[in-house]
Formats: C-alpha cells, sequence, structure tokens
C-alpha cells in the first residue's frame, strides 16, 4: 500500500471537530444483546441495519464515531465488510473515526496492524486507532510513523476504566514512575511542540476518580470511556481531568445506542449528552 499525506494532522482535524461540534465521541458497539433490543437479528443484515442507522442519524452532528471492530470481525469477512462500509459512510458525511481496534505487536505485524487501519489505501483506514503499549512502548513505533506521514492519530492505552487494568498501568518501574505514567510521558514527548493539539492521544476511563497525581497534560486528547452505562457523567470530568479537560473526548456508547433504533431517540440522546459534556468541560 502507498500512504498520502492529508492537509491536516488528525490533533488539528480533532480540535476543530471539538469546537465546533462538541467533543463527544459515540461508540458504534453492535453486541448481540443491543442488536436484541433494537429488533434486529444478530446477523449480517442485523449488523448492517445497525450501523447504518447510527451513522445516519448522528454523523450530521457528533464529533467522532468510535466502531468497535471485535464487534463486526466476529461475523467474518462480510462482517468487516460492513466496517469498511460504516468506516467510509462515516468520513464522507464528515465524521472523524476512531477505529477502536487496540492493536499490539512488534516488528511488522505491528507495521501491518498499522497499514490495516492508517494507511490511506486502505478500506479500513480511519483518523485514528487504538493501540495497546504493553509490548513496551517502542513496540508501537511502525504505528506511530505510520500516523505520522498520513496525518492520522493513536490512541494508547494509559489508565483505562476496566479493574484489572491497574495491576499493570499502576505498577510502580525502578525509576519510581508507574507504567500508565510512563505512557503519558511518551505521549506529550510525541506530541511536543504540536498546534493547536497533538494526533497522539491517551485512553483514560473516565470513571478513575483523582487522576491529580498524573500528568494528563500530554498536548493531545484524552479518550474517555466510561460516560453512561459505565456509571461516570459529564458533571465528574472536571473532577477527573483537571485542567486537561478542555482536550477530554468523552464515549458514549450505550447510553446513546439504548435509545436506538428510532433516529430521533438517538440524535435526541446525542445531543443531551453532548450538551452536558459541552457544558462541564466549558474553560
Amino acid at each position: 500500500m502507498t500512504s498520502q499525506t492529508p492537509v491536516t494532522p488528525f490533533g488539528a482535524r480533532l480540535r476543530a471537530a471539538m469546537d465546533a461540534r462538541g467533543p463527544l465521541c459515540v461508540g458504534i458497539d453492535p453486541h448481540a444483546a443491543l442488536l436484541e433490543s433494537w429488533g434486529l437479528a444478530d446477523d449480517i443484515a442485523g449488523l448492517e441495519r445497525f450501523s447504518r442507522t447510527v451513522v445516519e442519524a448522528l454523523a450530521d452532528s457528533v464529533a467522532v464515531f468510535k466502531p468497535q471492530a471485535a464487534f463486526f470481525e466476529r461475523f467474518g469477512s462480510r462482517g468487516v465488510a460492513v466496517l469498511e462500509r460504516t468506516v467510509a459512510d462515516a468520513r464522507a458525511a464528515g465524521t472523524l473515526v476512531v477505529m477502536d481496534a487496540k492493536r499490539g505487536d512488534i516488528g511488522s505485524t505491528m507495521a501491518a496492524y498499522a497499514s490495516a487501519f492508517l494507511d490511506p489505501a486502505s478500506p479500513l483506514f480511519s483518523d485514528a486507532l487504538t493501540v495497546s503499549p504493553y509490548l513496551g512502548y517502542g513496540s508501537l513505533k511502525p504505528a506511530v510513523d505510520l500516523a505520522r506521514r498520513s496525518g492520522a492519530g493513536l490512541f494508547v492505552l494509559a489508565l483505562t476504566s476496566n479493574p484489572e487494568g491497574a495491576e499493570v498501568q499502576r505498577a510502580v518501574r525502578e525509576d519510581g514512575r508507574s507504567i500508565g505514567a510512563t505512557m503519558l510521558a511518551h505521549l506529550a514527548a510525541e506530541n511536543a511542540g504540536a498546534e493547536p493539539m497533538g494526533s497522539f492521544g491517551a485512553v483514560v476511563g473516565a470513571t478513575l476518580g483523582d487522576l491529580s497525581s498524573f500528568d494528563l497534560d500530554i498536548n493531545g486528547p484524552l479518550l474517555a470511556p466510561g460516560i453512561g452505562a459505565q456509571g461516570a457523567t459529564a458533571a465528574d470530568l472536571p473532577a477527573v481531568f483537571g485542567a486537561a479537560v478542555g482536550n477530554v473526548v468523552p464515549n458514549v456508547s450505550r447510553g446513546v445506542l439504548k435509545h436506538g433504533p428510532d433516529a430521533a431517540a438517538l440524535k435526541a440522546s446525542a445531543k443531551r449528552f453532548a450538551e452536558e459534556i459541552r457544558e462541564a468541560v466549558a474553560v
């Protein structure tokens, strides 16, 4: 595959989208229970109807979509084809797409994962990709390099909302710094000098409470899952993220999607979350 450089890097495009539409990110998570609640079969037709409905209802109003790749991949090649169309339709409608695939490997394998999602010639090309750094931050270099060349971005798992994450992310290195803090420091270095915002973000859970012991000022976006069904609210964001709250991209999935398949109800729910978030993070 070959790549070409978009006019504007991801961080700048994301900042513009957040300023224009608010920072809300809506997940596209077509798991079986949700398809059933929509009255859809857990099959390719249901997957396609679900994804198309979400994009058509919300693409003109939200800043970011975050499709969860696993819920498409479970259907094999036909599911991946639906994911390709979902990404293409969302981006064509002007919404940024963060592919939630949490890829992480080394060498040529990491390069292949990066090519699948960060090369503009790929049918799965997305504006950004979630990645796991727990083979060592340096293992992400192929993805970092390709993201820079293609104008895309990365969201690195740093302080995740799942309770199990703490045993790795809060573990302390010999230098006295935790693993999560180390990942944040790497990202701050990647984003140094970028304006108005860097393209290399962190995944930081909105459910984690006081994070004042961590330096979240990485000059990049902070993708924050946990709003809605996981228990966090928009009002919690300033206390969790402090001075970095202006760069937070709060993700809501079930809190919005449970209102489908009615397009008007999806729009109303997303609008309500967006207004609450915009008010909470106003700086």
